[in-house]
């Protein structure tokens, strides 16, 4: 099965991240880390590459960068995603995980859970709109995705 072993974000450009910012990174990549799904067709490889795979991803000229290599570093592919699907739907996000973090904090569980319901939906959309972008590109799962998406939007973050 190929799979994602190793991940790194670039984001050196980018303001300090929040500790709630951080905290999601790092969950993130832990259960990416943990269990994924992350396949190259052969028109995106050019032959039969399996993985596992170190991702680098980054943001570059408005464009999300997927470089891949296997794990012992030598380079598979790199390809680019414009970012306009995902504008809204990132900044949607943070919106509402501005509005959970300040309700843990200020609010009773039910009107807590109320905004994560909303947090969740807005994430699967944006799991789902990142599946598509995959497509032809790399075979991922639902959950690979939605945890890819948490990467894009912290990578997102202060730009």
């Amino acid at each position: 099965m190929s799979y994602l072993s190793n991940i790194e974000l670039h984001d050196r450009n980018s303001p300090p991240p929040t500790p709630e910012i951080e905290q999601e990174r790092k969950v993130a990549i832990f259960d990416l880390l943990e269990k994924n799904t992350f396949k190259l067709p052969e028109k995106v490889s050019g032959g039969t590459i399996n993985g596992p795979f170190n991702l680098n991803l980054a943001i570059k000229d408005k464009r999300l960068v997927f470089d891949l290599a296997t794990r012992e570093g030598k380079r598979v592919t790199e390809f680019h995603l414009s970012l306009s699907p995902f504008k809204q739907v990132v900044k949607d996000y943070w919106s509402i995980c501005e509005s959970y973090y300040d309700a843990v904090k200020n609010l009773p569980p039910g009107q807590i859970e109320t905004i994560d319901m909303a947090r969740r939906g807005i994430h699967n959309e944006g799991a789902r709109i990142l599946l598509e972008r995959l497509e032809d590109k790399a075979e991922i799962d639902y959950d690979t995705s939605r945890r890819l998406f948490t990467l894009i939007c912290v990578l997102h973050f202060g730009r």
